[in-house]
């Protein structure tokens, strides 16, 4: 169907040339239209094949966005413009200036020696707190190394014996030596016998994804176990089982933090679970919201998860922080569903409706006790303890059980009892007071 046009035009421009005598307008009419339509289809097809590439580039975008996961050793340094560049390849490489009375050699990331016939004398190790940072001028990074031989260097800054600075150089050096190959030293001084200055020129690597340094996300207000300074850690970068969440844990709490002037350019966060049934997943919190993180005060995450259909292989969910001008922040957590888990809005109706019908029970059963002591003191006239509701019911109950005539007495009861015996045997001394009023009575 698409060479249709085209073979209709070759014919008909074939018989305006056989009539060309007559039909001198109609031939140059076709050829131009000929043009015309080849043109059109070759206009279409670069308008198809550039559709084609752009769409291939956001697809080959989409599907290599991948976490900005912590290089496997420390030998990293971020750049003047925020962008890793990772030196882990290079770690261990030796680098030899060769001198009259003796001989520098670094290693990179690892130490720096001066070496003779005497022996080795080491100064500085490369720190585990990684200080590898960015310079300045001509000077691309800046390597740090410490706490090196003591010997009459005990009384050196920090007590950290002798050190060493290496400037790196991406490139050749700038006294032209060592142009291109695997690199080499350029030039060391020593600034004293504790401390020496190296120039060391190699080829870098190319930088890497825009970190978002001073951002963290951890379990806790203060701690990073999922990304650090804007990487992500180990065990968060991809599936692993041993950092699985059980079936059990419905919902786990993201704390975030960012440097305070960088803290607006964070916003929601994006989650896409893996397989997309059988998990549901939903966001809450002030993270959730898009409330800017800081170091003061960390915005949180929650992530309330349920299991809908059970699996023996683990629930991947892709968290993405978008980060404005940065290269987005994500991880992946992990959950494992060994049973379906009803939804939690039920649990949570039910205890809500226990709750209420606890509070009514509560309510009642203390307008019942207030209103019976207030009947009973005001309209039987009672007091104390028997005045309470219920009591007469209890001492009942406490005479049956205890058996009769041992049960609750009143003191009226024991007062009238005591009366009635006073008077049926009144004592002797006072029959014989009333001996003599009778007789004089009886006289009278």
């Amino acid at each position: 169907m698409n060479n249709f046009p085209s073979n209709s035009c070759v014919a008909a421009t074939q018989l305006a040339n056989t009539f060309s005598s007559t039909f001198h307008f109609a031939a140059l009419t076709c050829r131009g239209c000929c043009k015309f339509e080849a043109m059109r289809q070759q206009l279409g097809v670069r308008s198809l094949s550039w559709l084609f590439m752009i769409g291939t580039a956001v697809v080959l975008q989409a599907l290599g966005a991948a976490s900005v996961v912590v290089p496997s050793s420390n030998c990293y340094v971020l750049d003047n413009s925020s962008r890793i560049v990772d030196f882990s390849s290079w770690a261990g490489n030796i680098f030899e200036y060769e001198g009259k009375d003796s001989d520098l050699v670094v290693r990179f990331c690892k130490d720096v020696e001066s070496r003779s016939q005497a022996g080795y004398v080491g100064f500085g190790r490369y720190d585990l707190s990684n200080y590898f940072v960015a310079g300045s001028g001509q000077v691309d990074f800046v390597q740090g190394f410490f706490n090196g031989d003591l010997m009459n260097c005990e009384n050196s800054y920090d007590k950290r014996g002798r050190t060493a600075q290496v400037n790196v150089i991406c490139g050749s050096c700038l006294n032209g030596k060592c142009k291109g190959g695997l690199g080499c030293i350029c030039n060391f001084t020593y600034e004293s016998t504790c401390r020496v200055f190296v120039e060391l020129s190699i080829p870098c690597e190319r930088p890497g994804p825009r970190i978002f340094q001073g951002f963290t996300v951890g379990f806790h207000p203060r701690s990073w176990e999922v990304v650090y300074n804007g990487m992500t850690q180990l065990g968060f970068e991809k599936s692993h089982h041993d950092f699985s969440f059980l079936t059990e844990q419905t919902h786990v709490a993201l704390y975030m933090t960012a440097i305070a002037s960088l803290s607006n350019l964070v916003q929601k966060p994006i989650i896409k679970v893996v397989p997309e049934n059988g998990l549901e997943v939903r966001l809450s919190g002030s993270g959730a919201t898009g409330t800017p993180p800081t170091t003061l005060s960390p915005t949180v995450v929650i992530v309330d998860w349920r299991c809908e259909t059970a699996s023996d292989s683990p629930y991947e969910v892709n968290v993405t922080i978008p980060v404005e001008g940065y290269d987005p922040i994500q991880f992946i957590l992990t959950k494992m569903c060994e049973y379906r888990q009803d939804q939690g809005g039920d649990a949570t109706r039910g205890w809500a409706i226990f709750g209420l019908l606890s509070c009514t029970f509560i309510v009642l059963s203390t307008l019942f006790c207030v209103g019976g002591f207030i009947y009973k003191t005001r309209v039987e006239r009672l007091h104390g303890i028997d005045a309470l509701p219920g009591m007469t019911i209890l001492s009942a109950c406490l005479e049956t059980v205890s058996g009769a005539g041992q049960g609750y007495s009143r003191a009226e009861d024991l007062n009238a009892a005591f009366a009635k015996a006073s008077w049926e045997s009144p004592s002797v001394s006072v029959q014989g007071a009333r001996i003599p009023s009778e007789k004089n009575y009886g006289s009278i």
